[in-house]
């Protein structure tokens, strides 16, 4: 007996003992029963879990990873110890009980979840997940929702399969055909900062329940295997599941402007005729998207279609070489054009790619070309097996290749859900020894843009693709994506915003839909509102900003400058190219450090509870919030600002928030649809020039001039901020081989002293300029009396033209805005622009006379300038009835120096109209504003 319990003794010594520290991957396999778990730490914040029925494999290799997992290199924690069943690195802590293989994992201090086996012995298992001290939960890619709400987290709902294998187009009444991507990754919130994020690095079709406690999810598979992240903040959590399944690429910078599509364009004659109305009515434009008629459309039913030909008909598209060429060069347009996996049966393409054995086959490794004959409004054929490399590196030297040589920008993957397939198929496989359809489903599209990126690797041009479908590590190949053929409806609207949120949190910076919806038939409110609403949150939501519908009638329209408001759409665009330097930016820190383009408020503010379920508002970087709009006859809507100091974007309005709600805030701004936006006091935002000559994003011009000055507008704030700003050549990769130019940007009000530094370039990139001018908005609450650049005064302006005449100096704008400018400085020197505030706006009190009104109406004035509407009703300035019938109001931060022209008019007070009850009759009024302070009375009378 003594003999036996010493050899006992020394079997369980090694549980009981901790272990020394160790800086490299440390692995730990439990068993019971028939089930084993291992425990893989791969860094003091990163553990992964393999948990089946059967024997365990060991120790001595890593767990298996599928192609979502990008990062395979991990070290190992810091310090590991093992002390029984408790694993501990410095920042988690794992406890593993033996006897049910439930593993409780914290952080470590506090228990994060407890996961334990759930019918592990079935063929469909997964694990139940304690929802705890949880509260809210995001990521697990894209699902629509009835209901019509922008809003709403994961908890008390189901994630459901799209189809019977998972990734699907799914069908709803409320948004139409749209889609549904799995992504598996879930990051989890409580209060105070407890959160972790969760992984499931599976294949298969899944089902998340998150209705109750504990949560459940349910997969196939023989193994599950998932990740746990522990982290100080969402921030952490996410930038370590990017570190996990690969960062974003920069997209190529034309990507960040206007696409404009239809299913489709007929010849090149039609997209001429597009791109002229576009450029006469002052639209900058980026490229076009072709759909299935570049390659001369499909026949319904046919083995003789032309899908996957992916070759120009050159009877409505001749000469493409030249034309994509003309259109590059002349018009600074871009193409992209449309692939499917999919290969009609009669084309040669069919027949070449079957002997290479390099279609999906009909059931065995033996077996010939799988016939997809079922939904077969493309024809009848093959499809292409993206399971094995070799398969997408022959396509796309075949038939990729040469249009990228021709000058195609960029590439969209549609139907790779896969939406047509033979559920008894086989492929090469993305699993060892596993070729069932199943097995494959959900990972076809990753595959596809995987090959795809595989194929530029080679070159030095960047990889842009527009997919319908994904799965984790989707990023990392250059891919944005959309959300299928998606209603237009407002509904639909709203829950695309709902999808975003989630989606961003799955680590998908790029996503957008069809603008104004492809399912035109399932119309049910005002077109025009729709597309104006619409196109507004694309131009600031989505990359690109592609309005898209289906028009084989030609009898619809996509493009901003023929449908909707107008006047909105070409601001709204316009604003979108301004901001594009700082998108831009944003763009290449997703790339480095793994941050979010466009995230929900919750990434940043995760312990405001106003915020954890909220997807009607979002933010752009870190520094702009912006409301979404998706609703019928919306004129106004409130907006939640965080604590803290904002201004309105639009106005220069500032806002003092205790974490609070701000009512009534107009959607109409000096005659244009606008969503509300805001910018955090403190935020620096890089800008480009962009007027009526503007072509694209890039700077093409229609005078061929050059107007490449550095513009910021700054929001002056007593603490310090930076913001930093990243260039290079927009179409390379050489940013990834150190070929990019960063600036640091800088401010900090002390005072009555606003100091915004230009700090000296970092860097360079082929076709840089060496020298241009600087130009400094300042957003403060008074006007500047002085301006000094790098201790030199610089010439007051009395104007905006005097000052745009000028090489350098500064002027008063009005409405909370100084503007500076330096004349062509090398960017390798330091630029310090010190502003002196305090002088008081420009302030003029306005009287109305014989102001009779009704109940509900009253006396406004309007006119020529933004703090008076810009002739706009809806945007006029409420008087007060001082000495009824007589109306007084004070308006300040006019612009100095300026004759205003104006009119007292009487309007209803609900709804901000667009149309007033009776205009102040005769000439305007005109008054000429002074140079600071107040300037008297103006008085006009009904």
């Amino acid at each position: 007996m003594r003999r036996v319990l010493l050899l006992l003794s020394a079997l369980l010594l090694p549980l009981f003992v901790a272990l020394p520290a160790q800086a490299a991957v440390q692995r730990v396999q439990f068993t019971s029963g028939s089930a084993y778990l291992i425990v893989e730490f791969l860094d003091d914040d990163l553990v992964h879990f393999e948990l089946a029925d059967g024997t365990g494999p060991g120790t001595g290799s890593p767990i298996f990873t599928t192609a979502q997992v990008a990062k395979k290199d991990y070290t190992g924690p810091t310090s590991f110890t093992q002390n029984g069943n408790t694993l501990t690195t410095a920042s988690m802590k794992v406890d593993v009980a033996p006897a049910t293989l439930c593993v409780t994992v914290s952080d470590p201090a506090r228990q994060l979840y407890q996961a334990c086996p759930r019918n592990l012995s079935q063929a469909w298992k997964g694990l139940t997940i304690t929802k705890g001290s949880m509260q809210n939960a995001y990521g697990l890619g894209e699902q629509f929702f009835t209901g019509g709400s922008a809003d709403g987290d994961w908890v008390g709902r189901d994630r459901t399969p799209g189809g019977n294998y998972g990734n699907a187009m799914a069908y709803d009444t409320d948004n139409g055909p749209v889609g549904n991507a799995q992504i598996p990754v879930l990051f989890a919130v409580g209060a105070a900062n407890l959160n972790y994020g969760l992984f499931l690095d599976q294949v298969y079709k899944q089902e998340w329940n998150l209705t109750g406690d504990p949560w459940t999810v349910d997969t196939w598979g023989d193994q599950v295997r998932w990740y746990t992240m522990t982290g100080p903040d969402l921030t952490d959590l996410r930038k370590d599941y990017l570190e996990l399944t690969g960062r974003p690429p920069v997209p190529p910078k034309k990507a960040f402007g206007l696409w404009v599509s239809e299913y489709g364009y007929d010849n090149w004659a039609e997209i001429d005729n597009r791109l002229s109305a576009l450029r006469t009515d002052k639209f900058p434009v980026d490229g076009f998207v072709l759909d299935l008629n570049w390659f001369g459309g499909v026949t319904a039913g046919s083995d003789s279609t032309r899908m996957g030909t992916l070759s120009w008909d050159t009877a409505n598209f001749p000469n493409p070489t030249a034309k994509i060429s003309s259109l590059a060069s002349n018009d600074g347009v871009g193409l992209m054009t449309i692939e499917e996996s999919y290969i009609g049966r009669n084309n040669p393409e069919h027949a070449d790619l079957a002997s290479r054995g390099y279609l999906v086959r009909a059931g065995c490794s033996s077996c010939s070309a799988a016939y997809l004959t079922t939904n077969d409004w493309w024809g009848r054929g093959g499809m292409i097996d993206w399971t094995q490399d070799a398969a997408g590196d022959y396509w796309h030297t075949l038939k990729r290749q040469p249009l990228i040589d021709q000058g195609v920008l960029g590439h969209w993957l549609d139907l790779g859900e896969p939406e047509m397939y033979d559920s008894t198929d086989w492929t090469s496989g993305v699993l060892p020894g596993k070729h069932a359809h199943a097995d494959y489903h959900n990972l076809y599209n990753l595959k596809w843009a995987e090959s795809i990126a595989r194929g530029y690797a080679s070159g030095t041009k960047r990889p842009f693709m527009l997919a319908r479908s994904g799965a984790g590590g989707m990023q990392r190949y250059g891919v944005a994506m959309w959300s299928a053929d998606i209603g237009s409806k407002l509904t639909a609207l709203a829950q695309q915003q709902n999808a975003q949120l989630h989606m961003s949190m799955s680590g998908i910076d790029y996503y957008g839909s069809d603008i104004g919806g492809f399912r035109r038939e399932m119309l049910d409110s005002d077109l025009s509102e729709l597309y104006t609403q619409w196109f507004a949150d694309g131009s600031w939501f989505e990359v690109p900003i592609r309005p898209h519908t289906e028009n084989l009638c030609n009898c619809a329209q996509t493009a901003p400058d023929k449908i909707g408001n107008v006047v909105s759409n070409l601001a709204n665009l316009r604003q979108r190219y301004e901001l594009a330097p700082y998108y831009y930016s944003l763009a290449h820190r997703a790339y480095r450090y793994g941050e979010p383009v466009v995230p929900p408020l919750v990434y940043y503010y995760q312990n405001d509870p106003n915020v954890r379920e909220m997807g009607h508002e979002k933010l752009v970087g870190r520094d702009l919030l912006v409301g979404v709009v998706a609703g019928k006859g919306e004129r106004s809507r409130t907006m939640y600002l965080p604590a803290g100091g904002w201004y309105d974007y639009a106005t220069g309005e500032k806002l003092t928030s205790t974490g609070q709600w701000f009512n009534d805030r107009p959607l109409w701004v000096n005659g244009v649809f606008r969503l509300p936006a805001f910018a955090r006091a403190g935020a620096i935002i890089p800008k480009m020039f962009v007027d009526d000559k503007t072509m694209n994003v890039v700077g093409k011009r229609t005078d061929a001039s050059t107007r490449d000055e550095l513009i910021a507008r700054v929001y002056a704030d007593p603490a310090s901020s930076g913001f930093t700003l990243y260039e290079d050549d927009g179409t390379s990769t050489g940013y990834q081989s150190g070929s990019v130019r960063t600036t640091q940007l800088s401010q900090q009000l002390s005072g009555s002293t606003a100091t915004v530094t230009v700090a000296a370039s970092s860097g360079t990139y082929t076709g840089a300029a060496a020298s241009r001018q600087n130009v400094v908005e300042l957003v403060a609450d008074t006007q500047a009396s002085a301006v000094t650049l790098n201790g030199a005064a610089l010439t007051q302006y009395p104007t905006k033209a005097a000052f745009d005449a000028a090489s350098s100096g500064w002027y008063n704008a009005g409405g909370n805005l100084v503007v500076a400018k330096s004349a062509a400085l090398a960017v390798t020197s330091a630029k310090t622009f010190a502003f002196t505030l305090g002088q008081a706006p420009v302030s003029v009190t306005f009287r109305c006379d014989n102001g009779t009104t009704v109940a509900g109406q009253s006396v406004y004035a309007v006119g020529s300038v933004p703090q008076l509407g810009n002739w706009s009703v809806a945007s006029a300035v409420k008087l007060s009835p001082t000495s009824y019938p007589t109306w007084t109001g004070t308006i300040t931060k006019l612009p100095p120096n300026t004759a205003v022209e104006w009119k007292c008019i009487k309007r209803q007070e609900a709804n901000y109209p667009d149309t007033a009850d009776q205009w102040q009759p005769g000439p305007n009024t005109t008054v000429t504003t002074p140079a600071t302070g107040p300037g008297g009375t103006t008085t006009a009378t009904f």
